[in-house]
């Protein structure tokens, strides 16, 4: 809800002391409208000292505060500057989350993760991977897939919480009607009723209707969801029932759900439901495809944020226990609105997952909650303002939701939309790749190609084409897999990847296949590392154990001495030219018997068909030896291991 107010920017040098009798009167006096929740009242009391370039601590906050909870956050941004510019806010985490918010509703993405690592450290909560750059590249994935209309029947003042009733939009309004109607101190305004109108006319010129007098009382009434038959309706209220205000231990009243049912003659029979509470609110109803669970959102003891989602069987007249929906969807901020849509997605408004700024709307498939995130809809739905109560017509591909966004007709507006791309709701990567010779890059057609996921389960089966391509088809975000090619006379090869956490990502794998060596046809003094085209064996500088890499490249040498069980080898260290021989020759013999040791200890290669020297700089295969001026490629071919054939 959008408040217009003039902003005051504090230039002055020269403060009115705190001791200053007169301001402190008026802050106490503000204060006190602010505790009633009478923001405007206090707004304008704050805002006079700050004219008269009053600072203090309670002034900031009071004035950041009354913008805040009536949702203008650009001006709740300047006066959340000036207190954070004005005092250390360690000590007050919750000013820091809400100047986070603000900033965020400025467009101040980079400034307000600043900000949010600060409230996290402070509030001792863990650090977060997410961020704004990578949370905009997934935003604009989804956005433009949606295109807004304005709708007609918006009044200057707020409505908002479409749900559908037949072929009729019901909503919530606090429009003017009558000559004196009834004020909340809150901001100055009426009471919000429900109203009707029709979803043929939402563009057209029809007024809408006022509901059922028993539906609409002298309080609020909002958010109601019907069944299909439309006999039935979840609503949103104040504490009022049977004509008692009912408030908790500190004077609110708090928002109830409320049951309607129509009888034989076409009246509202109302009741309220069993698991609301004086102490806390239950508000904001949904009901499932199936019309058997009710999901509402609320801020009662044991929650995860300021207000949660939740769940609760319908049985009959009464209900069962309600459920928490979990970390997945719920955060420590406030997450509200829900709707289920009928091919079972959950939308709903949220403040805690990452999003353009203020709420935005957000979804989830509720019958793949395992295998789904929560995906932001993108733009042109969210915006840096307040965008909730979010509903769809999947077979029309059409709806309604409400914003405050800039341009609007009143505070907070209702708008529609088409659908023109369904939303990614699941993130997902495409895997597809190319089989080849490893040593003639020559394509291989009619390999089999396995995708195997990080249980071992094997995923997808297939077959390269003519042109050794194959398709693995779709995979799920942030995985591991490893795709496995074979073919005949060929030896088995795997790449394992890791999927990323990008959206529609596509993955490209190249799969290298080395041929089998059908028989020993080798001579005495043959080197497997020609004969396997195996890659040099790096060690670290100045180091003799066996790298990873390395490992990999001698794991050959194993296969292929399991393979001809009565070949041995003779295995021989070189290094370079470079640095004295005599250390040379010691760092070629600790790696020779690091090698040796790996082969025999790792690849069960038994020590009796293994010899093997360190040569140091004794048997360099070109000119570069002491005093000669070489590059570092010709002195690489001098750094070698070779696996000479001794017995076959």
């Amino acid at each position: 809800m959008k408040i217009s107010a003039k902003i005051f920017v504090v230039l002055c040098v020269l403060s009115f002391g705190f001791g200053n009798a007169q301001n402190k009167n008026v802050i106490k006096k503000a204060s006190q409208e602010f505790s009633d929740y009478s923001y405007i009242d206090a707004q304008e009391d704050y805002l006079k000292l700050a004219e008269e370039g009053y600072k203090s601590e309670e002034l900031f906050k009071g004035l950041g505060d009354s913008y805040y909870f009536t949702a203008d956050y650009v001006n709740a941004a300047t006066w959340y500057t000036h207190l954070y510019d004005f005092m250390n806010l360690t000590a007050t985490p919750e000013y820091l989350y809400r100047y986070a918010q603000t900033l965020k509703s400025t467009e101040q993405y980079n400034l307000s993760d600043n900000i949010m690592k600060e409230y996290r450290k402070a509030a001792n909560l863990p650090e977060s991977s997410i961020n704004s750059k990578t949370t905009m590249k997934d935003i604009d994935r989804n956005s433009g897939r949606y295109e807004v209309q304005n709708v007609t029947f918006n009044s200057t003042l707020s409505d908002f919480a479409p749900s559908f009733k037949d072929n009729k939009l019901v909503f919530a309004s606090n429009r003017f009607e009558g000559t004196n109607p009834k004020k909340h101190n809150w901001n100055d305004q009426p009471f919000f009723d429900l109203y009707t109108v029709q979803i043929a006319e939402a563009y057209g010129d029809e007024t809408p209707e006022k509901m059922s007098k028993v539906l609409n009382t002298q309080y609020h009434e909002s958010s109601a969801v019907f069944t299909k038959d439309s006999k039935t309706v979840y609503f949103t209220r104040n504490n009022y029932t049977k004509y008692d205000y009912e408030t908790d231990q500190d004077g609110t009243n708090r928002l109830k759900l409320y049951r309607g049912r129509l009888n034989e003659k076409g009246k509202w029979k109302i009741k309220e439901l069993p698991f609301n509470s004086d102490e806390f609110s239950v508000a904001h109803p949904a009901l499932s495809v199936d019309e058997t669970t009710l999901y509402f959102a609320s801020d009662m003891p044991g929650g995860l944020g300021e207000s949660d989602l939740y769940k609760i069987a319908i049985e009959g007249d009464g209900f069962g226990t309600p459920i928490n929906l979990g970390k997945t969807i719920n955060t420590e901020f406030r997450d509200t609105f829900p709707f289920i849509a009928d091919d079972n997605k959950l939308y709903f408004a949220s403040e805690g997952h990452q999003g353009l700024g203020g709420l935005d709307v957000f979804v989830t498939d509720l019958v793949k909650t395992s295998n789904t995130g929560i995906k932001n809809l993108g733009r042109p739905i969210n915006s840096p303002k307040d965008d909730f109560g979010f509903i769809l017509n999947i077979t029309a591909k059409e709806g309604f939701f409400t914003s405050n966004r800039d341009g609007g007709k009143g505070f907070d507006d209702i708008y529609g939309f088409k659908e023109v791309m369904p939303v990614i709701v699941e993130c997902v990567q495409k895997v597809d790749g190319i089989v080849r010779d490893k040593n003639t890059n020559a394509i291989i057609a009619n390999a089999k190609v396995v995708l195997i996921g990080d249980a071992m389960e094997v995923l997808v089966e297939t077959t390269s084409d003519q042109k050794g391509y194959f398709d693995l088809g779709i995979i799920k975000c942030e995985k591991t897999y490893t795709a496995r090619a074979s073919k005949e006379n060929y030896n088995i090869a795997e790449e394992t990847f890791n999927s990323t956490t990008e959206l529609d990502l596509a993955l490209s794998l190249e799969i290298g296949l080395t041929s089998k060596i059908v028989a020993p046809v080798v001579s005495i003094g043959t080197d497997l590392t020609v004969l396997l085209d195996l890659d040099n064996i790096n060690f670290d500088y100045d180091k003799s154990f066996i790298r990873p890499d390395a490992a990999a490249i001698l794991q050959r040498v194993v296969n292929y001495m399991k393979k001809f069980p009565t070949v041995k080898i003779d295995v021989r260290s070189h290094t370079d030219s470079r640095g004295r021989d005599s250390y040379n020759e010691s760092l070629s013999e600790r790696r020779n018997i690091s090698t040796r040791k790996w082969l025999v200890e790792k690849g069960g290669i038994k020590a009796t068909r293994l010899s093997g020297k360190g040569y140091g700089e004794t048997r360099l295969v070109n000119q570069c030896s002491n005093g000669v001026t070489c590059s570092d490629q010709e002195h690489e071919l001098n750094r070698r291991s070779e696996f000479i054939v001794v017995s076959k």
